[in-house]
């Protein structure tokens, strides 16, 4: 997964594989049923109702997924109970891939029965892929409950899940709790900390850029104190340059962890059963994941009817319950759907407000840490 773009900090704050089978290797072939044709429905209603898109996508009968780990943010089950609702395999290709994978398989694959049909991507990689007109606009039957900042004016992607950057240390190998990035420069966390991938690619790393940044006389203006943090924390040799993950925890290889918050409970507390979750005290950083669907989407009907059902609120619940925070969650919580057992497992949010970049300077922050990373490690 790549770069998650952090929007609307109320809503955080408030509510707490290739297929082989596919019945058409084009577009064109398998997206029509009667006159509606899928691939250019802009939504359920433009496409003839929810019953002929269900029919549609079964007749499909395939939708291709592509860097959805089983136990990320929940999708593991979120992909068995499509498949066992509506009779859809789903394929995933690349599970552990970047949000650049993504839409590199959306060019390389376009025309092919394999080619991805939705994406789950960071912010910035959404709007890379709007601007190269990779993505459809779609608007799910829920739209009005996404945030206009949470969502693109064109409606080629919106925001889906989210939740906060933090610290996750094994407690049986860290005696003392790190509680900020201040701290993790501390001679006694040598060889101990990490992120998830290369931030350039991957969003929690990009992310903790981010909010080190915002920990150390940055801005939302400028990443660049960030960047010389972890250049810093790197010359200190606290810094351990792998794509940390529960494995590298478990080994002792990377102790400490800055990651997600969701994704610290999710995909690494079940096997770090001594995990402790901080959010750093000198710096507030959330964001959200986006959707989207491929223009050229070999399986264009179910890759409409996926979307919908993640933002129902049976689609919404299951990413809360994989503790992380779906986009409709104050809506589920005024209208008195949402799990209530998953709500009040979530981490507590921050108190007092977070900031949160626009999109354009999201952009240039991205831009600046491709720049200036490689510096970071030599």
């Amino acid at each position: 997964m790549a770069t998650a773009a952090a929007v609307a900090g109320s809503l955080l704050l408030t509510v707490g594989c290739s297929s082989s089978n596919s019945s058409s290797s084009s577009t064109s072939s398998s997206s029509t049923s009667g006159t509606t044709n899928w691939a250019t429905a802009t939504s359920v209603a433009a496409g003839g109702g929810m019953n002929a898109l269900i029919a549609e996508a079964k007749k499909e009968g395939q939708l291709n997924v592509i860097t959805l780990p089983a136990n990320w943010a929940n999708y593991g089950t979120i992909m068995k109970d499509f498949t066992a609702k509506y009779g859809i395999k789903i394929n995933d290709a690349n599970p552990d891939g970047s949000s650049q994978d993504e839409l590199n398989a959306v060019n390389q694959l376009k025309g092919q029965s394999r080619a991805p049909d939705v994406l789950d991507v960071g912010t910035a990689f959404g709007v890379k892929g709007d601007q190269e007109g990779i993505l459809a606009p779609y608007k799910v039957a829920s739209w009005a409950n996404i945030p206009a900042d949470a969502k693109a004016p064109d409606a080629t992607y919106y925001a889906d899940y989210g939740g906060y950057v933090a610290i996750g240390y094994d407690s049986a190998k860290v005696k003392t709790p790190p509680t900020s990035f201040a701290d993790l420069l501390k001679p006694e966390y040598k060889n101990e900390v990490a992120i998830n991938g290369n931030p350039t690619q991957a969003s929690a790393a990009f992310s903790a850029v981010f909010a080190a940044a915002l920990a150390n006389g940055g801005s939302l203006d400028n990443i660049a104190p960030g960047i010389a943090y972890f250049k810093k924390l790197h010359t200190e040799g606290n810094f351990v340059p792998v794509a940390a993950s529960a494995a590298t925890m478990e080994s002792g290889q990377t102790p400490i962890i800055v990651w997600w918050d969701y994704l610290l409970a999710s995909e690494i507390g079940p096997s770090v059963k001594g995990l402790k979750i901080v959010i750093p005290s000198d710096a507030s950083y959330a964001a959200y994941y986006d959707q989207a669907i491929s223009k050229s989407a070999p399986d264009p009907a179910a890759a409409r009817l996926w979307e919908e059902y993640l933002y129902s609120t049976t689609g919404q619940n299951l990413w809360l319950q994989g503790e992380a925070r779906p986009i409709e969650l104050s809506t589920l919580v005024s209208n008195g759907t949402v799990d209530q057992a998953a709500y009040k497992a979530l981490p507590p949010a921050p108190s007092g407000n977070v900031t949160f970049p626009s999109q354009s300077q999201q952009s240039a922050a991205e831009t600046v840490v491709s720049q200036q990373w490689s510096s970071v490690i030599g």
